[in-house]
Parts: structure tokens; C-alpha cells; sequence
């Protein structure tokens, strides 16, 4: 079941400038897509357009080869999670799921049947007769998920579901929600801005910036080959060092990349190392080149206040354009400035 938007565009009323133009997107039957950029990069609006909650100023939407662009939220048999879980207080876990089936046309049998069905599958059975309020966070998101698995939808559409919990519990949510992917073998739609989200659950990754979509792909796609800078300088953690040459390119390494030992065949710098960040596993470092600060991360343990010489090997360098697009590696001119993102 392939979701197709083509051509879309949204622009609110009383504003003249659209958040989202021109985008074209496929998402695939049976992926796991996660929407992934900062705040305000269109990504729910997008979510909000595919379940019929925002309307599509232009351009379509086709789910199945059927054009639903202007179809009621309720006939498209698609299922919104929101961050907020949006479940009913006042009723038990079996009753929000019990309400939601309502209006399927459903015998009692078979409602009861699903509800049995879908308790055990996400692990609430025990939990049934209970109320929203006696539940932890991440059983009251389990019960979200459960009255949308109970409807058998088309697609899933996630909106942030896991970003109200707890870092223990986000990580146990996220390993709940692959599991639950695999077995229900349907189409999930995720949007975040957690890159770590992402790269863990999603088989394939749409990242957005101001209403675009800067580059398509799988979670190994994205990370090792970002085909422009917003994309390195957002994924990873942290994300790559950009330096602007004197020619208007661009040459980038990750922070893993940096070592103090190198040859004279791999790209050199000089700095002085500034901070220095215990992580449990490795160190995270700030050095200062004088055009700028660049993040190393390594096991090596460093001083701080002592200029060092960094090597990359070359084949661990990016290069970009003057349009911040990836290119086919160039010689080096002079550097200019580190770039950031904000610019």
C-alpha cells in the first residue's frame, strides 16, 4: 500500500509564503518512514495533510492509487497516533478501544474478539479493566496504539508519539515499536526530530527542511552518504564539521573521523582544544582553529588548553559545492570559515 503525494503545496490563510511547495513524495508498502527534521520543517503539517486533518492547498494525494485529497478523515483507513496519546479518560483501557470500533458495524463477538486480540498484541490484557490515569506513560501511548491497531488500517501515522517520555522509556517504547512493525507488516509514517529515533526504527528516512525534502533514503544512506550539508550537519551525533574554502566550496569530516595520528596523506589541522566532555564511552571535544570551533569525538583521552595537529584521511573527507551539494572530491584551497547551519 504505497502512500503518493504529488506536487503539494500548503499555505495557510493570511499568509502569502507556503510551508510546503512543490513536494513530491513516495512512501512505500510496508516501510517504516520517518519523517525527520527540526521544528517548524513541515513535517506535520505533511502527517496532518495525509490523515485529512490540514487541507492540501494544491496538489494530490493517493493512497492505493485512490485519490484521497479531498476525502473525509474517517473514510481514509488511516490511523493517527498523536504526541498527546488523545485517549478518553474517563473510560477503561478496553472501553477507549471498545469506542473506537463503534462505528465499524461490528458484532459484539467480533468487537470483543478484536479488543482480546489487541490488548495481547501490545501487552495490555492485564491492564484492561484499568483507567488512563492508573497507567504509566508509556502504557497510556501503548493504549493509543492499540484502539489505532484495532480499526486494521491501511497506514499508520505516528505524530512524535514517544517524545513525553522519559529517556529509560523512549528507548523501551522504540524497541516495542520495531517489534510491532514486524509483526503487523503494514505501513508506518513517523514523524520526529530525534535522529536517534530515526536511525533506529525507520527503513527509510525523509528529511525535511523549510517544507522541503532534502534527502530520501535508508537510515545507512543518510548517515554515511548525506548528499548536502543540512543533512551532514543534522544527522549524527554530533554532526559533521563543514569549513567554507577561499573558492566557495566546502570540505567536511565527521567527528569520529578526527584522530591525532596521522600521515602527511591525510587532510591536517591545526587547533587548540578547548573543552573536553566525558560521554561513558568515548570523549567529546571542541578545539578552536581560529576560523572557527570544529567537535571531535574518540576513545583517546586529551588535555585540555593544548594546540594539537588533526588528521582526517582523505577517504573519510565530503566535499560540496558552493550550492552545499555533494560533489566528486576536488584539491583543497585555502580555508575560509567553519560553516553552520544557521547561516
Amino acid at each position: 500500500m504505497a502512500i503518493v503525494l504529488n506536487d503539494i503545496k500548503k499555505t495557510y490563510a493570511g499568509s502569502k509564503n507556503p510551508v510546503i511547495e512543490h513536494l513530491n513524495l513516495t512512501i512505500k508498502d510496508g516501510s517504516f518512514t520517518v519523517l525527520l527534521g527540526p521544528s517548524g520543517c513541515g513535517k506535520t503539517t505533511l502527517l496532518r495533510m495525509i490523515a485529512g486533518l490540514e487541507e492540501v492547498t494544491d496538489g494530490t494525494i493517493f493512497v492505493d492509487d485512490v485519490n484521497i485529497t479531498k476525502m473525509d478523515p474517517g473514510n481514509r483507513n488511516l490511523a493517527m497516533v498523536f504526541q498527546n496519546y488523545a485517549i478518553y479518560p474517563h473510560m477503561t483501557v478496553a472501553g477507549n478501544i471498545e469506542f473506537g470500533l463503534k462505528n465499524y458495524k461490528m458484532s459484539k463477538e467480533q468487537i470483543a474478539t478484536r479488543i482480546r486480540d489487541v490488548l495481547e498484541l501490545t501487552g495490555l490484557t492485564e491492564f484492561a479493566s484499568r483507567k488512563p490515569n492508573q497507567l504509566s506513560g508509556g502504557q497510556r501511548q501503548r493504549v493509543a496504539l492499540a484502539r489505532a491497531i484495532s480499526k486494521s488500517p491501511k497506514a499508520f501515522l505516528m505524530d512524535e508519539p514517544l517524545s513525553n517520555l522519559d529517556a529509560k522509556l523512549r528507548n523501551q517504547m522504540r524497541s516495542e515499536l520495531i517489534q510491532l512493525f514486524k509483526q503487523m507488516e503494514t505501513t508506518f509514517i513517523y514523524v520526529t526530530h530525534d535522529q536517534t529515533e530515526a536511525l533506529t526504527m525507520a527503513t527509510d528516512i525523509v528529511v525535511m527542511h523549510d517544507g522541503k525534502i532534502m534527502q530520501q533514503g535508508s537510515p545507512k544512506e543518510i548517515y554515511k552518504n548525506p548528499q548536502n550539508i543540512f543533512v551532514a550537519q543534522f544527522i549524527g551525533d554530533p554532526g559533521m564539521n563543514v569549513i567554507r574554502l577561499n573558492d566557495g566550496r566546502y570540505i567536511g569530516f565527521k567527528p569520529r573521523a578526527l584522530q591525532t595520528n596521522g600521515t602527511s596523506a591525510d587532510f591536517s589541522l591545526k587547533a587548540d582544544l578547548l573543552t573536553s566532555e566525558f560521554l561513558g564511552f568515548d570523549y567529546q571535544y571542541t578545539f578552536d582553529m581560529g576560523i572557527g570551533k570544529i567537535v571531535m569525538r574518540s576513545t583517546e583521552e586529551l588535555e585540555t588548553d593544548q594546540n594539537y595537529t588533526l588528521y582526517v584521511p582523505m577517504e573519510d573527507m565530503f566535499f560540496f559545492d558552493e550550492n552545499q551539494n555533494v560533489q566528486e572530491p576536488f584539491e583543497i584551497s585555502g580555508l575560509k570559515e567553519v560553516y553552520h547551519e544557521d547561516e
